[in-house]
Order: C-alpha cells, then structure tokens, then sequence
C-alpha cells in the first residue's frame, strides 16, 4: 500500500491521506473546493466549486501516475440536489469517459462547501 501527496492539491484537513494506492487502484479521499494555492474555499457558487474540485482530484491522481481517464468510480456528495445540473455540466468536462458514479445529497459538508467528490481509478 502507498500513500500520495501532492503539493498541487488541498492537505487533508484531519487524520487521512489525499490517495491511498493498492495493487493497481488508487483511492482517494474526498475533494472539496479548496484552493491549495490560498488554502480557501473557492467562491462563486456550484460551478466555480465542481471547477476546484475537479483540478484537485486530477492533481492527486497525475501525482499517482494516473489520471482521470482512468477513474472507474465517482462518488459525488452535494449539499443541494437543486446543483444537481449545474454540477453535471462542469463534472461532465472532466470525467468525459463516465466512470460508474453515485451522487447523494448531504445535510453538511466539510467547510459547509457545496460538494465534495471521490474516486477510484486504474493506476
């Protein structure tokens, strides 16, 4: 088993790695809209937030020697599912291949952010 880390996507905020690879797949924690530049949560609603959170699952996965053609799995947390459309038309630039994905909404996310995205992927 071998964690990642990259510089080019938010630290975990608690006990947990940003990906965690076994064999040939690689999972990852939880995404949120957090600017790893700035350390803030990027502003600008449902769309600006799936933007962020899209880039940082790509850095963790191109960390792991990989990418996000090669997510088999999403698992997609949103605070509204009124964001439902909003956050499938940005998600849907990224994860042009359509992995397998569930999509649930939450009553509270961490840093009371809009959305927040897992993946697995082949590494």
């Amino acid at each position: 088993m071998q964690k990642i880390h990259t510089e080019n996507a938010p630290a975990a905020i608690g006990p947990y790695s940003q990906a965690v690879r076994s064999g040939n797949l690689l999972f990852t924690s939880g995404q949120i809209p957090i600017d790893p530049a700035t350390g803030n949560v990027v502003e600008g609603g449902i769309e600006a937030q799936t933007e962020r959170i899209c880039l940082n699952l790509k850095a963790v996965l191109e960390a792991a020697g990989t990418s996000l053609q090669n997510v088999v799995k999403t698992t997609c947390f949103l605070a509204d599912m009124s964001d439902f459309a909003a956050f499938n038309a940005v998600y849907g630039k990224y994860f042009s291949e359509r992995p397998a994905r569930s999509c649930v909404a939450v009553k509270t996310l961490p840093k009371n952010v809009l959305a927040e995205v897992e993946c697995v992927a082949e590494v």
